[in-house]
């Protein structure tokens, strides 16, 4: 068997987004939440990922998988490959749309059913050691849990360390699974215990997929690669900026305390002419 990245878009929507097959989401959900019972995820509806602007100039947000179980409760699941800006602020926003859009202008607040928010992100989020936290609104003084419809859960894989024997929980289960799975050759013991689970590996596997499939894997893969190097390159640029920004400043304290234009173009490794350019500019501001 060749599993597939998870964390790779096109992977993550066959196993998650897949309408024809739930039984994956189904048991991610009740895994990361730690449903049981009568409040377990039984089934689940597929949304359309794309919430189209309401108003004109109104940001529209296009989210990995959205679902509603039996009971109404909405789910975003969402794959973050790199931390950008803004993005607590992000997820917030995108929740409250879910939240807020199952009414129409004049229904009854009741009508409201709980909304929860998944980040499985390749890149830390928290402070917490923990790989999996939970966030939830409660009171300051007593931890009192009244505001219960809205709920955040992050998974930050560089925190999870657990090799296959030492994997308890079914979230332990999972994340190894999203976090290691293009590196194995065989569905783990572990997964035959959880149907949804090992579901999500047969649907991972590589040699059943079509070859468009296989293409938009690839190409999913090359724009991520390309979006890495971009980064590194603007990460460097910016520290070589520094870098320049610091000598100029170290030439003009130089010159301030008296040194001579070929001393301090000796100390620098700069011509002559290039100390004299950065003291003139600082004259002219």
């Amino acid at each position: 068997m060749q599993f597939a990245d998870v964390k790779n878009d096109v992977t993550f929507r066959k196993i998650f987004g897949n309408e024809q097959k739930t039984a994956p989401l189904i048991s991610f959900l009740n895994a990361v939440l730690e449903l049981e019972g009568d409040h377990q995820v039984v089934n689940v509806s597929l949304a359309n990922p794309y919430l189209f602007p309401r108003i004109s100039g109104e940001k529209g947000p296009i989210l990995d998988v959205r679902a509603t179980d039996q009971s109404g409760r909405k789910f975003v699941v969402e794959m973050q490959v790199a931390e950008k800006k803004g993005f607590d602020k992000r997820v917030q926003y995108y929740l409250a749309r879910d939240y807020s859009i199952q009414i129409n202008r004049g229904e009854d607040y009741p009508l409201l059913h709980p909304a929860y928010f998944i980040g499985i992100l390749d890149f830390s989020f928290s402070a917490s050691g923990d790989y999996h936290t939970r966030h939830l609104i409660l009171d300051k003084a007593t931890n009192e849990h009244l505001l219960k419809d809205i709920q955040f859960s992050f998974i930050e894989l560089p925190k999870f360390n657990l090799a296959i024997p030492d994997l308890t929980t079914p979230i332990d289960k999972w994340t190894f699974f999203i976090k290691h799975a293009e590196e194995l050759q065989f569905i783990p013991d572990y997964a035959n215990d959880d149907e949804g689970l090992k579901e999500a590996f047969l649907e991972a596997d590589k040699h059943k997929w079509s070859k468009d499939d296989l293409i938009a894997y690839d190409n999913v893969s090359i724009w991520e690669g390309d979006q890495k190097q971009e980064l590194a390159a603007a990460l460097e640029k910016g520290e070589e900026r520094g870098m320049e920004k610091g000598r100029e400043e170290m030439i003009r304290e130089m010159h301030k305390e008296g040194f001579s234009i070929q001393q301090i173009a000796k100390i620098s490794k700069k011509s002559e002419e290039e100390i004299r350019q950065v003291i003139d500019r600082q004259i002219d501001k």
